[in-house]
């Protein structure tokens, strides 16, 4: 049976055949609010969340981004005007004024962005309130965030299309970045007898009319992401000049859109397992999604002055700062916001969504989770993230398990023995654990020995794969909390700082989450306290242990030795162009094997005899050449190849 109980911002529907039964297993959607719940073939509890449920007091932020069911990246319409709604959209309008610098528009400059083109702004070179300091009618367009601006329109009334017009103006775009601040064509006030205060802004110049006779002024925008739009323009020498409306147009996607969820209170301390996600990406347009889990309900840690020279604390009135107190400073009280690190994880590295599904970042069972998607977009080329579904296991399947590897250094590619030690600490609610299964750079070369509390157990080598390996092991449950678990495997590091991370769950109960371990003491006779590996005598090889399958091979159709296999390994690189070419004697390119990038690891290509043209080439000797592009230089190696029939 289903049943749907709705709370505030939060749907939940429990699935269960049988009432009053409470099960482990809850699974959370954000967004998708029109599909039907997922499917199992055992209870679940189904919660469902929405994108629009923002909430700067649960730390949820979104610019630029487009919410319904789905999420998506702002898309302009090229047919309505931008003036009146920036306000609304985040954006807004300041002018120059002499005593305060920059501040917004006076109720006297309201007509020209009112969207009525009967009402007027008059540039009789009164500016107002600005004592003559102000030489020219000033004003910045802040977008709120970065546009493809199409056109800039403005005009006077339709009455005065031919006598008030202006003659001298300048328009300026600029894209917001702080660092290329002072380093613009155009500064706002320059030459002026007085400069305001605060008046130091550039910008590009897209228009600079010194003898203008249009009334109707249309610029078209430069093909690059705009944040601010410059007018400027002093009093008419003849007459004087009007602007009825002043017009921004733009089109196609933001190109920068981000979205950060509210802090999710999951209810107590549970394992995190998968999430999945449907997402869309135009060709040109590219997601980024992260997470990150805590224990308590602000993944922030605020600070105020003491204004004891630089001194800074983290409490007010005898209390820890929160969001709401550190609001209520006075602003020259606020000293920052940093993240809490001692109660929060950091932001994970982007998933791939090019896969489906991931873990959920965490490395012990966490109360509070929280996502940021950070959208990358061209003006025609967007990206839309559907949902976002992930599994807890409440209880967890223990309260705490502590890893660690040993040894923590080796050298690079060489076959190494490790041993995993694992301290679980179970409570009476735990769901307990007999299986592990332990993330590698490559396929193990073995799997030697599993011991609890020193003695060696029996175990089942359930899966060896090329990244990973699962193993059934005596069950762990509160009988066995804080007993030390260990396993030896042998295995090789490519990479710098690889993490072996690991997952441990119960086997019998299938659908209920994988918790990853935490990183710490697990043995207190070993000084290791860590998952990472690192290297020892590093140079500068990067490609290491090139080997073919033989030196001869006979593609002739008789399915023995048909295809040469390559194997190779690539060491400490990030991701690096490869190319794998094979030649003949006279150094002639007679095929491209792979033509890609590829990062540190363990690798295999295949040769079947044939030329680009898909021919088979004559028997004889050719040189197979690995190279690969790094930081260090272009690093290559070479072997002969025999083909004989």
């Amino acid at each position: 049976m289903s049943r749907r109980l709705v709370l505030p911002l939060i749907a939940l529907v429990f699935c269960a055949t049988l009432t009053n039964v409470s099960h482990a297993l809850t699974i959370y959607r954000i967004g998708g609010s029109d599909l039907p719940p997922p499917e199992r073939d055992a209870p679940f509890d189904f919660i469902q969340l929405e994108w629009a449920d923002i909430d700067a007091k649960q730390h949820g932020s979104t610019l630029l981004t487009e919410i319904s069911t789905t999420l998506a990246p702002e898309q302009l319409d090229p047919t309505v005007n931008l003036t009146p709604l920036l306000d609304e959209r985040g954006g807004k309008i300041e002018t120059l004024r002499s005593i305060v610098g920059w501040a917004d528009f006076p109720a006297r400059d309201a007509p020209m962005f009112d969207g009525d083109p009967t009402t007027h702004f008059l540039g009789d070179g009164d500016w107002g309130g600005d004592y003559g300091a102000i030489e020219n009618k000033v004003l910045v367009f802040d977008m709120g965030g970065l546009f493809n601006i199409d056109r800039v329109r403005f005009y006077p009334r339709e009455k005065h299309l031919v006598d008030r017009f202006i003659q001298t103006v300048i328009v300026g775009i600029n894209d917001g970045d702080p660092l290329k601040d002072g380093t613009r064509e155009y500064l706002v006030g320059e030459g002026w007898r007085r400069r305001p205060p605060g008046a130091r802004k550039d910008f590009e110049i897209v228009l600079n009319a010194t003898e203008n006779t249009r009334s109707d002024i249309v610029i078209e925008m430069p093909d690059r992401p705009i944040r601010n739009i410059l007018f400027e323009a002093p009093a008419n020498i003849r007459g004087v000049w009007e602007i009825a409306e002043f017009e921004i147009y733009g089109s196609g996607f933001a190109p920068q859109a981000t979205y950060v969820s509210n802090v999710i209170d999951l209810g107590q301390p549970v394992s995190l397992g998968r999430l999945n996600w449907s997402v869309q990406e135009d060709e040109g347009a590219a997601i980024d999604l992260t997470m990150r889990s805590g224990d308590d309900s602000d993944p922030n840690t605020y600070w105020r002055k003491t204004f004891r020279g630089d001194e800074t604390t983290r409490y007010s009135d005898g209390k820890a700062l929160v969001l709401s107190t550190y609001n209520r400073l006075d602003k020259g009280e606020r000293a920052g916001i940093t993240p809490d690190t001692e109660n929060w994880k950091t932001w994970s590295p982007p998933y791939d969504l090019a896969l489906s599904s991931g873990d959920l970042a965490g490395n012990k069972p966490r109360q509070f989770v929280q996502f940021a998607v950070q959208f990358s977009s061209t003006s025609a080329a967007g990206g839309w993230l559907h949902y976002l579904q992930f599994e807890v296991s409440d209880p967890p399947v223990a309260s705490q398990a502590l890893a660690e590897i040993v040894p923590v250094e080796v050298s690079a590619g060489a076959v190494t023995q490790f041993t995993y030690k694992i301290l679980p600490r179970l409570t009476g609610t735990d769901l307990g654990f007999d299986s592990i299964e332990i993330k590698t750079p490559a396929r193990v070369a073995s799997i030697d020995q599993v011991r609890l509390e020193g003695l060696p157990v029996d175990f089942t080598e359930v899966r060896v794969e090329e990244n990973e390996f699962e193993l059934r092991i005596p069950r762990m449950d509160l009988q066995r909390t804080n007993e030390l678990l260990e396993v030896d495997f042998q295995a090789q590091v490519f990479q710098f700082g690889t993490v072996f991370a690991a997952r441990i769950f119960d086997s019998q109960q299938p659908h209920e989450v994988h918790q990853g371990v935490t990183a710490g003491d697990a043995d207190q006779l070993v000084d290791s306290n860590t998952l990472r590996v690192g290297l020892i005598n590093i140079d500068k090889k990067a490609v290491n242990d090139l080997r073919l399958t033989s030196r001869s091979f006979t593609p002739n159709g008789d399915g023995v030795n048909d295809q040469l296999k390559i194997q190779y390994e690539l060491l400490n690189l990030g991701a690096v162009p490869v190319a794998i070419d094979l030649y003949d004697l006279s150094g002639r390119r007679i095929s491209e094997l792979y033509h890609g990038t590829a990062t540190s690891g363990r690798f295999a290509v295949t040769w079947d005899g044939r030329d680009a043209q898909a021919k088979l080439v004559p028997p004889g000797l050719y040189i197979l050449r690995l190279e690969v592009e790094s930081d260090g230089g272009i690093k290559s190696e070479q072997r002969v190849v025999s083909l004989v029939y």
